[in-house]
């Protein structure tokens, strides 16, 4: 059992890379855990891209919040995607960074594969309001957590993936 974490930019790539990287990994049908509210239409349109792209090579779990729960009894391979957006509804929700830690501390002790999608958002300047540090921290925080604990870290950009761990 591997982790793997691709992280990059928006569009950069990281999640059409991520879905071939699994799918070559996978022995049976992977898990595409989708952590995506639907707030509005503009995520509506991208959540109907990702679909299409992944056509059924996957089985879709739609979960925004409880990651662990979701895929801890399933023996098949997991992409989750994606934990920036799954940040931003532990936030919206309530939830604060040692909650979300505790979290994702529990599905890297999985004995299975899973692959993280992560949106690079630290290379920005320092955000004039409280809510976009705490979510920039936060990502920061726990991309560091997620690439800890992974076997193999790919940034990506400009749709090519870049070995870095």
């Amino acid at each position: 059992m591997m982790k793997a974490l691709f992280i990059g930019g928006i569009k950069s790539g990281k999640s059409i890379n991520a879905q071939n990287y699994i799918l070559k990994l996978s022995a049976t049908k992977p898990i595409y855990l989708a952590t995506t509210e639907f707030l509005d239409d503009g995520m509506k349109e991208r959540v109907k891209e990702h679909k299409k792209s992944r056509g059924d090579e996957f089985y879709t779990v739609e979960e925004s919040l409880k990651i662990y729960e979701s895929i801890k009894y399933t023996n098949s391979s997991v992409l989750v995607e994606c934990v920036s957006v799954w940040i931003n509804n532990m936030f919206y929700h309530g939830f604060n960074l040692d909650a979300m830690k505790k979290e994702l501390t529990k599905v890297l002790k999985l004995d299975k594969t899973i692959v993280f999608v992560f949106n690079d958002v630290g290379t920005g300047v320092i955000a004039d309001n409280k809510l976009a540090r705490d979510f920039v921290d936060a990502s920061g925080i726990l991309s560091q957590l997620i690439a800890q604990n992974c076997d193999e870290v790919y940034h990506n950009i400009a749709g090519i993936s870049t070995r870095i761990k």
